[in-house]
């Protein structure tokens, strides 16, 4: 199905008990001078998800009115809060967890995170304070790498945490906005959690001083929703699953024994582990009787 352009910033998914399995995937067409990138803004997705996605159409120069899968599914990360934030680092995505209007909902969006040696350590913890333009202080570890840089920059279009920043309450990191939105989905930081102009505005307007953050590493979800298993996978960049096959076992014996026995599709959960598109695909239902 052909799905219509619309801005798809930190759309709410009101939580179901027993379901971790969110969404739908969708195809658009490509319009004139119009890349991946753009697309994938257009529908709150970053470049790791757009390009994972879709391996056989070039990013930059994709074939006007060529279909474009939209993966706008997600299976939620084990390790999730009932309130709070969980930044998945193999996903570059964020995810907000809380209760609204006396639902349980969780809101969802792509990130920019460090890069090689400096990904940002797994851990809790907390805001410690939020900014409006905020002036960057440039760390000591950047000015070593980029000696022409000041030691601050004022708030402005040059300025590489946009317009709001959301402090965490260890190290020098933080969650903020960006002046190069193509960052986001992508490995560009030197540990701060990178969101686009238009979310980190949201997220600002939500999230109080004093909410927990959890910095994970998932690169392999499963979750269930629609009667099925789902596998969600992306690429292991920091190399830190040693046998995925042995935690999807695991995870998906776990499901029987809640569930009952499972049909398991073992073709498309080999297929899901080599090609590491990011969409969520069905790899179990329960046994017919």
């Amino acid at each position: 199905m052909l799905y219509p352009y619309s801005s798809w910033a930190l759309k709410c998914f009101i939580l179901s008990p027993g379901t971790t399995f969110y969404g739908a995937t969708h195809w658009v067409k490509v319009n004139e001078n119009e890349t991946l990138l753009d697309i994938a803004r257009d529908f709150d997705l970053g470049y790791n998800q757009i390009i994972a996605a879709n391996p056989d159409i070039d990013p930059w120069i994709p074939a006007q009115k060529s279909l474009v899968l939209v993966p706008l599914a997600f299976v939620l990360p084990q390790e999730r809060v009932n309130s709070g934030i969980v930044v998945n680092l193999a996903e570059m995505r964020l995810y907000y967890f809380l209760s609204n209007d006396g639902h349980d909902c969780f809101f969802t969006a792509p990130i920019g995170v460090g890069t090689e040696g400096f990904l940002t350590k797994l851990g809790v913890y907390k805001v410690k304070s939020k900014t409006v333009n905020p002036t960057w202080v440039v760390p000591e570890s950047i000015k070593k790498a980029e000696p022409d840089l000041p030691d601050k920059v004022l708030p402005g279009p040059d300025n590489p945490l946009g317009d709001f920043a959301l402090r965490l309450s260890q190290m020098e990191y933080a969650i903020h906005g960006t002046n190069k939105p193509w960052g986001v989905g992508r490995r560009v930081s030197h540990g701060c959690i990178r969101m686009y102009p238009e979310d980190i505005a949201e997220i600002y307007s939500m999230v109080p001083v004093g909410t927990t953050v959890h910095v994970i590493y998932e690169p392999i979800k499963i979750g269930w929703g629609d009667g099925r298993c789902w596998i969600q996978v992306f690429d292991d960049f920091d190399n830190q699953i040693d046998n995925p096959l042995s935690k999807i076992m695991e995870q998906l014996s776990f499901y029987e024994t809640a569930i009952g026995p499972l049909d398991i599709d073992l073709k498309a959960l080999f297929r899901a582990l080599k090609d590491k598109t990011g969409v969520p695909t069905t790899v179990a239902h329960p046994k017919k009787p």
